[in-house]
Order: C-alpha cells, then structure tokens, then sequence
C-alpha cells in the first residue's frame, strides 16, 4: 500500500525556517524522482522543487530559489524541503509528489 505522509509543517513568522518532510512507504522509493508542489487559495498550483531521479539534478522556481532546498534520504525513504528566509507568499498546503503518488498536503503559514 503506497503511502506519502508530510509533516513539518505550521506557523512561521517571515525571515524564518521550516523543514517539511515526507516519508514514504509502499514503493522503491530511490527509482523515482520526487518534487513538492504548492497551491494557494485562489492560485494555480505551482512546482516548487524537483530532484531528477537519473541525475540528482535539482531545479527550482525562480520565486524560492536561493531560499529552498530540496533533498531526500533514500534509506530513510523521506524527501525534505527546506525552507529558510520564508516570506508571506510562501503561505500555501505544499505536497509532496513520488513516482506519481501525491502526499495529502500540508499547510504552511507564514506570519507574524
């Protein structure tokens, strides 16, 4: 049974740091490459951050780069995202997105 559970999630004042996690069960974790997401109410949801499994190349929107970084632990089958320097429109549910499998979203709050 594939599962995705985030965590990490919460209340955060603007400037600060967060750590989202996500672990995974159910699957080869290490053959696939893995990504968060957000969406805003009222926004379009965007991509956040992407590991390409082949290569290990990282990418990143332009609007959290410098500022996010994703990684993963394949023999913990987490990915992580960390967030530093958070900004107001940062505030989204953030998903974790493996081999096709969605997390169930978590919400992220960035205020002060």
């Amino acid at each position: 049974q594939v599962r995705l559970v985030e965590s990490g999630g919460g209340l955060v004042q603007p400037g600060g740091s967060l750590r989202l996690s996500c672990a995974a069960s159910g699957f080869t974790f290490s053959r696939y490459g893995v990504s968060w997401y957000r969406q805003a109410p009222g926004k379009e949801r965007e991509l956040v951050a992407v590991i390409i499994s082949s290569a290990g190349t990282t990418n990143y929107a332009d609007s959290v780069k410098g500022r996010f970084t994703i990684s993963r632990d394949n023999a913990k089958n987490t990915l992580y995202l960390q967030m530093d320097s958070v900004k107001p429109e940062d505030t989204s549910v953030y998903y974790c997105i493996i081999g096709g499998y969605w997390g169930q979203g978590i919400q992220v709050t960035v205020s002060s």
